[in-house]
């Protein structure tokens, strides 16, 4: 809650130094490359493969063997890392040609907004060592959550929010290009990230020296699991940086309006979803290792459940109050009007596929668990795939949002098939108690949503209000529909131990 709220305030201090304007789209694009870099060496495809086997290490009760793991996993990954990040420092500028490639053309022939992609450039260079220190960052949190440790891992976020905050406030404004400050703050946050967990490994006695070993049992185990995994995790951040690279050919705004959506997006799916599947992943690695299938699927159905318990009120709530959401936090400075009408647009389309993201964040951890990368992988591509055709669709018709809205549709498409994948396997299926569950939560939604509808005011009235009266009115709106949904939750006989696992 904490890191997603210091997120939440990050993002605001943006919008006032920067708005949704050229200088914004050109740091939100350097500093998208290194995040999706991340999700492949760090959070998402290394963290999906290590923990299984992590977990079937720590179920020897061999702490040595643990340390050897970590040892030659930590060397391994370090020295792969190193090269990459170096690779992309100096080849920044042909890296945001790849990604960019409207900004490139543009420089190729002296265009208007040819200075997007030399800029684009410099910073790319500053913000890509975020890799290195995010990777090592996920190994450790990925350490500590297997030995129950969350709360060090999911703190660690805010030192990066604290430093991009005092960089946009301090750095930022004593220079001519302030998107370079802010890069500034991404690398000194990553730096930090790296620092604050040496000394929890080291109370878990986990602190251990880097080792190479590209051969050893552990290692090759957990790069076999990887290489799928990096398609099957990574299929949404790839989508986004499709988006960002047509995005380059579109109106000067659009990537920082698609920003600004995909933040506010990412409060509920970070504090919701990411913090159940980071739960859930090591306890179903355990339940394979203990081989108690019935235990793994009940916890795939108490995720499932939480999963529906917040993500389809979270999602309502997205579409309506979308752009007095976007008014309360952005409005000001450089952050206009107009561009509250654009971003609250997209914001909707991304919006309507959030309960998707959440149960992909779920329900993929019912193949990681029991360590079967290739399955994900195979509904990735098929889900990547239709995005860029959804792409090409929606965007013509609809632009920027035309891109939202393939992002979303892509997403309910993987959710289904992983779904569908864990059903055929007979691995897991939706409970009756959780069908007559979701069917409540729906009711419940409905009545909240009507509330909400009938009491909103219009925007035109938001418009008028000063930034605390937004702020009171907004906050009460949230409560309202808080408390209209938990009353209606009781009224159609929703209880506490609805909410829990059978054991």
């Amino acid at each position: 809650m904490l890191s997603r709220v210091m997120g939440l305030v990050r993002d605001v201090v943006i919008a006032n130094l920067m708005g949704a304007g050229a200088s914004a789209d050109v740091f939100f694009f350097a500093n998208k490359i290194p995040n999706f870099l991340r999700r492949l060496f760090a959070e998402g495809a290394f963290s999906q493969a290590f923990i299984p086997v992590l977990s079937e290490y720590q179920a020897s009760e061999d702490k040595n063997k643990v340390r050897e793991l970590i040892a030659y996993t930590s060397g391994t990954l370090g020295v792969l890392v190193t090269l990459v990040t170096a690779v992309g420092v100096l080849a920044s500028p042909v890296i945001t040609a790849l990604f960019g490639m409207g900004w490139f053309l543009d420089w190729a022939n002296d265009g208007p907004d040819s200075g997007k992609f030399e800029l684009a450039s410099i910073i790319l260079k500053i913000t890509f060592p975020y890799l290195w220190f995010i990777t090592f960052v996920a190994l450790s949190g990925s350490i500590l959550n297997t030995l129950g440790r969350f709360a060090v891992s999911s703190f660690t976020p805010v030192f990066l929010n604290i430093a991009m905050i005092s960089a946009a406030l301090f750095i930022a404004p004593h220079l001519d290009q302030p998107e370079i400050g802010l890069g500034i703050g991404v690398f000194l946050g990553g730096l930090a990230q790296f620092i604050f967990q040496f000394p929890f490994l080291r109370q878990e006695g986990m602190l251990v020296r880097p080792k190479w070993g590209w051969s050893y049992p552990g290692v090759v185990k957990i790069r076999t699991l990887m290489i799928p995994a990096i398609f099957g995790v990574s299929v949404s951040q790839i989508n986004l940086l499709l988006d960002t690279f047509i995005a380059s050919f579109l109106a000067t705004g659009s990537i920082s309006w698609l920003y600004y959506s995909d933040r506010l997006l990412e409060f509920p799916l970070g504090l919701f979803g990411i913090a159940i599947a980071t739960v859930i992943l090591p306890a179903l690695s355990k339940k394979h290792v203990e081989q108690s299938s019935s235990q793994f699927s009940n916890t795939m159905d108490w995720g499932v459940r939480m999963v529906l318990l917040l993500g389809i009120p979270a999602m309502c709530g997205m579409i309506m109050l979308a752009k007095p959401m976007l008014m309360v936090l952005f409005m000001r400075g450089e952050f206009s009007p107009s561009d509250v009408n654009a971003a609250g647009l997209s914001l909707i389309a991304y919006s309507s596929g959030l309960l998707s993201f959440m149960l992909i964040k779920v329900l993929a951890p019912g193949f990681y668990a029991r360590q079967d990368t290739k399955t994900p992988v195979r509904y990735g591509i098929i889900a990547m795939a239709s995005n860029m055709v959804f792409n090409l669709i929606f965007a013509y018709f609809f632009s920027y949002v035309g891109l939202a809205i393939a992002t979303a549709l892509s997403a309910w498409l993987n959710a289904t098939l992983l779904y569908r994948g864990l059903h055929q396997q007979g691995v897991y299926r939706v409970s009756k108690d959780t069908f007559i569950f979701m069917v409540r939560l729906l009711a419940s939604v409905l009545i909240m949503g009507g509330v909400i509808y009938y009491l909103l005011p219009e925007n035109a009235q938001w418009l008028t209000m000063n930034l605390w009266e937004r702020g009171y009115t907004l906050l009460g709106f949230i409560s309202l529909a808080a408390c209209t949904y938990l009353g209606g939750l009781f009224l159609f006989g929703v209880r506490p131990h609805h909410l829990r696992a059978q054991v």
